[in-house]
């Protein structure tokens, strides 16, 4: 078993990434106002916020050229409300000038628009106020077109109203707009994101969460492609649902992994996280590792899982397991501590570092691929253990253990066809890749169109550096930010999140990830990180890891970099999350509008949880 313990617990990063470069200068660093360029009357300029995280959001432009003639360059400026700004910005240059103007002109490669061409410009803003762009300017002239002599935009369409509303559905109506030269089509917004465009006056919209919230409105476009004001909005709310199963009342996600190979050698039992008192204080569970192979989800370890007897004093109630008893082992155990704590979530979590490989032919019938893993999570004589199932893919469209070529639609095509069979009221998430390097892992996969179908996303912010590369350089494994000196930029949890909203994931559907382990080398001469090394320190179970409850007597803190800890002790140096850093990375996590946080895995804690302690206090 030492072979599982030590191979499966890994999950480092790639290291062969491309170098990162900068999209937009920072606002601070740019003044003045650009000179609008000649008016372009036949030309138009569409905001969009396409989405929200409370404290910040992103925006989006779109400029198209309605004219018989080629622009040569574009310029676009707006006003947004006091409280809210643009951060960094892609595909645009964007100043700011007065109290709250904005002016975005094109780079040198996307300055030129044939007509009917369009290009799109994008930024990061903070604030609450992003759905609201006013006093729109495109090259001088008004945004919707205005400029185009004898032509005048459409009006407002009618506020929609709402029919027809189902657990997943629901039937907008509105009323035509009026144009001088006709209207085109319609455009639907959800949310102030653009979800369709029809040429009627109704769009019944699909796919939707049971028991959830949206907001519709419409815009309407002319033959000349010019669009009017957007509508009033109507609320609507689907059906079904009840509480979402995967937020807990009140409270953040607090989420463990539980090793099905850690019975073994390290004797981590399900009774442990009642003695540990870690019980009382998580919310969820992820039960690790199934497989995933001949494009089905599979058992991992059939006799951890489902056969191991247990003695009274191992035991999660202090019964022993009985030779009949039609299921024995770690499901059982789940079943007892979810009876005495009904609160706490499990879901079954299938691939890893070792057992990722099968995915790429699982995904090729994502369907058939989701109704195997239904079949085998709700099995009857387990089904009431599990709340819904966790895809651990490392990494889809990108190389881990092996490469995969899926392509970057196929983790969405996966999680559109799991939520589809297993349904609103089941938990659907990931673990994720945290590399944000330009070109690195995040940019390989459509994360945010998968986004949609899942509950959230476990970032794995861990194994950033480690002993894999063993002469070094030394450098913390989990750096909560970038520092001077870091080996390789985007290697940081901040900058990771950043992307992932950037892409359009929801905050709240992001995980923060902390490893209850250290990373270390030996030959180390250097007590601050950036030395060279000779090789990975020595490690219980495997060379250059360590348990958190083995290091922190053995190889106590002497620093701190990125938000996280590191410690020099003789030749080997290593670094670790404490209870103070994870503190900090809690705090982090709320102030960015997290859903909270997850850990791998309990094995690493003490006898009391201090990590777990930690996470649930930063989270409260």
């Amino acid at each position: 078993m030492s072979t599982k313990t030590s191979v499966r617990r890994t999950r480092f990063r790639s290291r062969s990434v491309a170098a990162l470069t900068a999209l937009l200068l920072p606002l601070a660093a740019m003044v003045g106002l650009a000179s609008p360029a000649a008016a372009a009357a036949s030309a138009t300029a569409t905001y969009t916020k396409k989405s929200d995280w409370g404290t910040g959001f992103e925006g989006s432009w779109t400029v198209k050229n309605t004219g018989t003639t080629t622009l040569s360059s574009w310029t676009v400026e707006w006003d947004f409300p006091v409280g809210t700004g643009v951060g960094s910005a892609w595909d645009a240059t964007v100043t700011k000038s007065g109290t709250n103007h904005y002016t975005a002109k094109n780079v040198g490669w996307n300055g030129t628009l044939n007509p009917g061409a369009s290009v799109t410009f994008g930024f990061n803003g903070t604030g609450p106020g992003g759905g609201s762009a006013t006093g729109c300017k495109l090259n001088g002239a008004s945004c919707d077109g205005g400029g185009v002599p004898g032509d005048t935009a459409p009006t407002a369409p009618g506020t929609p109203t709402a029919s027809e509303i189902t657990n997943t559905s629901a039937k907008l109506s509105w009323s035509a707009a009026t144009d001088d030269k006709g209207i085109k089509n319609y455009d639907v917004l959800r949310d102030g994101a653009k979800i369709a465009t029809v040429t009627g006056t109704t769009y019944t919209n699909t796919g939707l969460t049971a028991g959830t919230s949206y907001s519709y409105s419409v815009q309407a476009r002319d033959t000349a492609d010019q669009t009017g004001p957007v509508s009033g909005s109507v609320a609507v709310k689907t059906t079904g649902g009840g509480t979402d199963p995967g937020t807990p009342p009140g409270d953040q996600i607090k989420l463990g992994y539980f090793t099905e190979w850690g019975v073994y050698d390290r004797n981590y039992h399900v009774k442990n996280l009642v003695t540990s008192g870690s019980a009382s204080k998580i919310t969820h569970i992820n039960y690790s590792f199934g497989n995933v192979q001949g494009g089905k989800c599979t058992i991992g370890d059939a006799y951890a899982a489902t056969d191991k007897a247990y003695t009274a004093d191992q035991a999660v109630d202090g019964v022993a397991d009985t030779w009949d008893q039609p299921l024995r082992g770690n499901f059982n155990q789940l079943r007892k501590l979810k009876a005495a704590n009904p609160d706490i979530k499990v879901l079954w979590s299938f691939g890893g570092w070792t057992w990722s490989g099968g995915f790429g032919d699982a995904v090729k019938n994502p369907a058939a691929f989701a109704q195997s893993c239904y079949d085998l999570v709700e099995d009857p004589r387990w089904a009431d253990v599990f709340d819904g199932i966790d895809l651990d893919w490392e990494y889809p469209n990108a190389c881990g253990l092996s490469c995969d070529t899926s392509g970057p639609a196929a983790m969405k095509n996966m999680m559109q066809a799991m939520r589809a069979k297993f349904g609103a009221n089941y938990l659907v998430t990931a673990a994720v890749t945290a590399d944000a390097s330009s070109g690195g892992k995040i940019d390989a996969t459509d994360y945010a169109g998968a986004s949609q179908y899942m509950n959230w996303l476990n970032v794995m912010t861990y194994d950033f550096f480690g002993a894999f590369a063993a002469q070094g350089p030394t450098a913390p494994h989990s750096p909560l930010t970038s520092y001077p000196g870091i080996p390789q930029a985007g290697f940081n949890s901040a900058d990771a999140i950043a992307k992932y909203k950037a892409q359009g994931v929801p905050a709240k559907k992001l995980l923060l990830g902390i490893g209850f382990y250290g990373r270390g080398w030996t030959g180390v001469t250097q007590a601050a990180p950036g030395g060279t090394a000779t090789g990975a320190a020595p490690g219980t179970y495997e060379a250059g890891i360590e348990d958190y409850k083995v290091l922190k007597n053995t190889c106590p803190v002497t620093g701190t970099v990125g938000g996280t800890a590191y410690a020099k002790c003789g030749s080997n140096w290593w670094s670790y999350d404490t209870p103070a850093t994870i503190a900090t990375k809690m705090a982090w996590a709320k102030t960015q509008g997290l859903g909270g946080a997850f850990f791998w895995d309990f094995t690493g804690d003490t006898a009391n949880g201090e990590l777990v302690t930690a996470i649930s206090n930063g989270l409260k």
